[in-house]
């Protein structure tokens, strides 16, 4: 099976080298040609255009920073869409929105080709490794032909229904991950006022009701004040806005997303757009005149998690 892979940032580099690591074929491209080296030393081909990577490809992997740059990559003269065929598979790995990705699914569909959104979630360490977790929405025959190079990328592998299912997801799993961050670091910030050592802190919540994916990642990464969750304040604003317009458009009275997105704006205004998201949790320490430092956590992560084939998650009664 050949593949196609195009962006190659913190996260696609990394789902692409679990694919070269895997065996499979690998096609690749950036529009920074430096971020293809590594891969391309270890045998993947780099693709001077994207029509070139859907030409030559079965499987098309778009994995970009925003719904903006998925629609140019997809729709230029020498974009995917001009080089797609019957049957071959496009694979959109970016966080976008439902509306553009059914609206580019339908120029994939004209083509004769099979178009799947199949965003990944757990964080960058994870993806590193092959263990993240991946949604994949789109026609269940499409599904599966794309499964064993789902399974490598990812060790938790979920249809999710029909095309635009799978950025619904994202979206929300990444929206919920921003409201999580933000209590984090409340959290430690009224337990470090009161007296606690954070180190404790840090422990307590881990075993108890208050846990969170996001405490285990980030809280330890704010404890050490590197901050460094290979995910940047642009990429966490428009996350969070994402799925506030989502919301919006459905009918649904939001009280806590537009907080949210107001708080996440306010700390890329403050800090910039390619600071880590989690040095949100700053505006906190500079208001209060304090950090949320303790010894001995780490400055980045590192998934201990052997690495496994992937599977696919099913769901009771669907």
């Amino acid at each position: 099976m050949k593949i196609g892979f195009i962006g190659l940032g913190n996260v696609g580099a990394k789902l692409a080298g679990s694919l070269l690591r895997n065996g499979f074929e690998l096609t690749v491209r950036d529009i920074d040609r430096a971020a293809g080296n590594a891969l391309i030393e270890r045998g993947a081909i780099w693709a001077d255009t994207a029509q070139q990577i859907a030409e030559t490809s079965d499987i098309i992997i778009t994995c970009l920073p925003s719904p903006d740059v998925s629609a140019q990559v997809m729709e230029t003269n020498d974009g995917v869409i001009a080089g797609l065929s019957a049957n071959k598979v496009w694979l959109e790995m970016s966080t976008t929105d439902q509306a553009e990705v059914k609206r580019l699914g339908a120029l994939v569909a004209a083509r004769g080709a099979i178009p799947m959104d199949s965003p990944v979630s757990g964080g960058c360490h994870r993806a590193a490794t092959g263990n993240i977790s991946i949604f994949t929405g789109g026609d269940r025959a499409g599904f599966e032909k794309a499964l064993p190079a789902l399974t490598v990328m990812g060790r938790r592998v979920l249809h999710t229904g029909p095309l635009g299912s799978a950025s619904v997801m994202k979206v929300v799993t990444n929206y919920l991950a921003g409201v999580q961050l933000v209590s984090t670091g409340e959290a430690f910030m009224v337990a470090k006022r009161a007296g606690v050592d954070l180190g404790v802190v840090y422990e307590a919540i881990r075993i108890s009701s208050g846990n969170s994916f996001v405490h285990e990642t980030e809280g330890q990464l704010i404890l050490n004040g590197s901050y460094n969750i290979n995910f940047t304040m642009d990429h966490e604003v428009k996350d969070v806005t994402l799925f506030d317009e989502l919301g919006k458009n459905f009918g649904v009275p939001l009280e806590l997303s537009p907080l949210v997105v107001d708080i996440m704006r306010d700390g890329l205004k403050r800090y910039g757009p390619r600071v880590w998201s989690s040095m949100v949790v700053k505006r906190l320490e500079d208001a209060c005149g304090a950090d949320l430092r303790a010894p001995g956590f780490p400055e980045v992560l590192v998934d201990n998690e052997p690495e496994q084939t992937g599977f696919e998650v099913t769901v009771p009664g669907v």
